[in-house]
């Protein structure tokens, strides 16, 4: 399943996700402008939350009943973008791209690639992705989750580089 969603600039409000066919398939409630969790919905209602554990780096997914579902985090490499997602008795995942490239991959445990995703926006707009999932184990929204856990741990990096830097 392919999915179409984005990111408000300020991290707050409603987000619209669109299918292939451009028709909405759901939204993402960015919560607060201070902070970074979020809701995933699908056209009946939440599907799952996502956001940082306290005092970490870490993404938290959970379900709409607040089970946990899993966990993000990024894993420190020199040449590539490297992540983490422990989705507990389904698995751990591989959440990687190249350097400079948006273009992430997601592999299970065998090395197959179960989900791809891109970001298509540019460098000065908010992070617009699209998802393309082909994991039997990992549910569509949830990946959505995942990836703007992806989005929020790369925009923290950055703006500590960048407060460090001056």
């Amino acid at each position: 399943m392919q999915l179409y969603f984005r990111d408000n600039f300020f991290n707050a409000g409603y987000t619209e996700i669109m299918n292939a066919n451009q028709e909405r398939a759901g939204n993402l409630d960015l919560k607060s402008i201070f902070g970074s969790s979020l809701d995933v919905s699908d056209e009946t209602g939440l599907v799952c939350s996502g956001k940082f554990r306290m005092l970490t780096n870490r993404w938290d997914v959970t379900a709409a009943d607040g089970s946990h579902w899993g966990l993000l985090r990024a894993r420190f490499s020199f040449f590539s973008k490297k992540y983490e997602y422990d989705a507990g008795s389904r698995g751990i995942y591989n959440v990687s791209a190249p350097a400079f490239l948006q273009e992430y991959e997601v592999t299970d445990g065998a090395g197959r690639i179960v989900a791809s995703f891109r970001r298509t926006s540019s460098w000065f707009s908010s992070g617009a992705f699209v998802l393309d999932n082909q994991s039997e184990y990992l549910d569509t929204y949830e990946l959505v989750a995942v990836v703007m856990g992806v989005h929020a741990i790369n925009k923290r990096r950055n703006a500590a580089n960048s407060s460090s830097s001056s």
